[in-house]
């Protein structure tokens, strides 16, 4: 009922920077909060950034000053600048989507998750 396609990764040198992007389409009637979170291997996923429906931030303490979360509500979509890199920020990052979706007359929530993009910084 709700897609999610993430693109933006790739690989950058330490320094470097790099901008996710993540388009939710589908039944969706509302949006709560969208963010963004990344695994690295051998590590639990954790939460980088996340912007709720009232532009209310959290980040990461490492990406505090280098990472900025934003939103376009008319498009659905979430994005992740991603600033200064250094090669501890290489992961898979997931988009993720909370929120309500309306169909066949019937309303329900959701919590979505992207495919993965892959992140890496290496020189």
């Amino acid at each position: 009922q709700v897609q999610l396609v993430e693109s933006g990764g790739g690989l950058v040198q330490p320094g470097g920077s790099l901008r996710l992007s993540c388009a939710a389409s589908g039944s969706i009637f509302s949006i709560n909060a969208m963010g963004w979170y990344r695994q690295a291997p051998g590590k639990q996923r954790e939460l980088v950034a996340r912007i709720t429906s009232g532009g209310f931030t959290t980040y990461l303490d490492s990406a505090k000053g280098r990472f900025t979360i934003s939103r376009d509500n008319a498009k659905n979509t979430v994005y992740l600048r991603m600033n200064s890199l250094k090669p501890e920020d290489t992961a898979v990052y997931y988009c993720n989507v909370i929120g309500t979706h309306y169909s066949a007359g019937l309303y329900g929530n959701f919590d979505y998750w992207g495919q993965g993009t892959q992140v890496t910084v290496s020189s």
